[in-house]
Order: C-alpha cells, then sequence, then structure tokens
C-alpha cells in the first residue's frame, strides 16, 4: 500500500463517524475497558491498536486514528483504572495490561495487529510483545521506555503518595508542562484544557496504583526478543522519558527505526499528530508487503 506524506498536515481522508461510538468489553476480573474503532476492518494487514499514557484516555490518540481511518481499522482504548474504563483497586502490573489488550483483540476477533503506545501506553505495548509475539506484526514505541532506571521505585512511589495525600489538582501544573511544548499550550488551549479535565477526573486510587506499575517494571532483558517491525519515536523536549531512554530502546531492538520530534515533549500524538501517522503509516506498510 502506498505511504501518504503527511508534511502537510491533511489528514488520510475523515475519520468513519459510525464506527466512532464507545464500546465495552470485559475482562476476566469483570473489568469494563471501554474503546473505539475507527476505520474499516481490511483484514490482518490493516488492524492498528494504539495505548495511551498515565493519567490520561484514549484522546492521546484521537487524532492519529482519524488521520488513518482511512487506510486501516484503529481501535483506541482506555486501559483499566483511565477514562471510561473500570477503576478496580490495586496492584496493577504491565502483565495484567498486556493481557487487557489481549482480551480486547479476542472481542474484537483479530488474532494479530500492529500495537502502539506512549508513554505508560508504549510499555503496555513493549510488554504485550514479550508476553504475546504471536499476536503482534509491528510495534510503535513513543515517548516510552523500557526502565525509568535505578530510583524508578522511588520516585514513582512518591508520586503515588502525592496523588493520595495532595490530590491531583496540586499535580495538574507540572503534569502540563511535562506534555506539551510551551507554543502548543499557547496555541491549543481547547486541547489542552481536555486533556487536563481528563487528568483531573481520574480516580485518584487507581492512578496511584499505575505509578506503582510503572516503578517496578523493567523490560530490558526483553528487547532483543522482539523480533516484529519496530519504530521508536521520541519528543525532543521530552523530560519523561528523554531521548536517551529511547535511543536504549532502539539500540535493543535489532532492526527498530528511530525518530525524534524536533520541539516535541511527551505526549507527541496530540502535539504531533501527523508525524505519528506518518509513523503508523509506515508499519502498515510493512506489515501490508
Amino acid at each position: 500500500m502506498r505511504s501518504v506524506d503527511f508534511s502537510d498536515g491533511l489528514r488520510y481522508g475523515t475519520p468513519d463517524v459510525s464506527t466512532a461510538a464507545v464500546h465495552t468489553v470485559r475482562t476476566p476480573d469483570d473489568v469494563a475497558l471501554a474503546y473505539q474503532l475507527r476505520g474499516a476492518d481490511r483484514g490482518e494487514g490493516g488492524r492498528l491498536v494504539l495505548i495511551h499514557s498515565l493519567g490520561l484516555s484514549h484522546l492521546v490518540w484521537e487524532a492519529v486514528a482519524e488521520r488513518l481511518a482511512g487506510r486501516a481499522a484503529v481501535v483506541i482504548y482506555d486501559c483499566r483504572g483511565h477514562g471510561g474504563s473500570g477503576k478496580p483497586a490495586g496492584p496493577y502490573t504491565l502483565d495484567l495490561f498486556a493481557s487487557d489488550l489481549a482480551v480486547l483483540l479476542d472481542h474484537l476477533g483479530w488474532e494479530r495487529a500492529v500495537v502502539g503506545g506512549c508513554s505508560m501506553g508504549g510499555s503496555v505495548a513493549l510488554r504485550f510483545a514479550g508476553a504475546y509475539p504471536a499476536r503482534l506484526t509491528a510495534l510503535g514505541l513513543v515517548d516510552t521506555t523500557a526502565w525509568y532506571g535505578p530510583d524508578a521505585v522511588k520516585s514513582w512511589d512518591e508520586r503515588a503518595e502525592r496523588a493520595r495525600t495532595e490530590g491531583l489538582p496540586a499535580m495538574i501544573g507540572f503534569q502540563e508542562t511535562r506534555w506539551f511544548s510551551d507554543a502548543f499550550r499557547a496555541a491549543q488551549p481547547e486541547l489542552v484544557a481536555r486533556c487536563r479535565e481528563t487528568f483531573l477526573a481520574n480516580d485518584v486510587a487507581a492512578f496511584a496504583a499505575s505509578c506503582e506499575m510503572l516503578g517496578a517494571f523493567d523490560l530490558r532483558a526483553t528487547l532483543g526478543a522482539v523480533a516484529a517491525p519496530t519504530a521508536v519515536v521520541v519528543g525532543e523536549e521530552d523530560y519523561a522519558t528523554p531521548p536517551a531512554m529511547a535511543r536504549a530502546l532502539h539500540e535493543g531492538i535489532a532492526g527498530s527505526s528511530f525518530e525524534i520530534i524536533a520541539a516535541g515533549r511527551h505526549i507527541t500524538p496530540v502535539e504531533r499528530p501527523d508525524v505519528l501517522a506518518r509513523t503508523f503509516d509506515v508499519l502498515l506498510d510493512r506489515v501490508a508487503r
């Protein structure tokens, strides 16, 4: 399938609003996962699932899904503990989040798909690649990491505790400046406000459990086993998972591509959707060949 130049900012077709309704599937432990399907199913070569970042929801990927809906079936969903999905008490693990994705694929009748994720979602996608390699046709790792470093447990536990004791409103200023560049926040106040509202609507216990999950994982040893075509993308100004962490992913996954988005910050699918649409357009082309 022909790759499309997204550099002019034009959309790849228009979203199929008839398939953008919110649906749910229940996991074996009876947690409802909310998801949306954009575009028409054209078979295994055109199936894509995108996973959002900590504290946000499927909205992270809405603009990218719209741009790709003309060539693929794109599923964007809310992880457990987030958005419109169920918010059970923790603890949470990446294994649990990866198994939730497998349940969603089963529900859709998709044996395999391209899987991509941003930040927390990228870590979930990477764990899915290790736990369910036969179900992965390609992998997109965006603004993410295989490990947050030697102080990860301490720093993420501190963030979880701050949420419990001070509440989410006390954290929103910190979050917004990490998510988006100064220029984007000034140019897109309505979109930033939507992300803010989503973050503030989180259940504190579920958010804290997600923080603790991110502090506990270490997937560095699994990178060499990733055999699917992989793209690694990171914002140049990403202070949460900086380019050095992304480069470690690239160096650990044989044959992966690597791109730094100039002036991008941590949630590049929102800030630079054309770039990310192009990334997944190329991955879908590789699967279709």
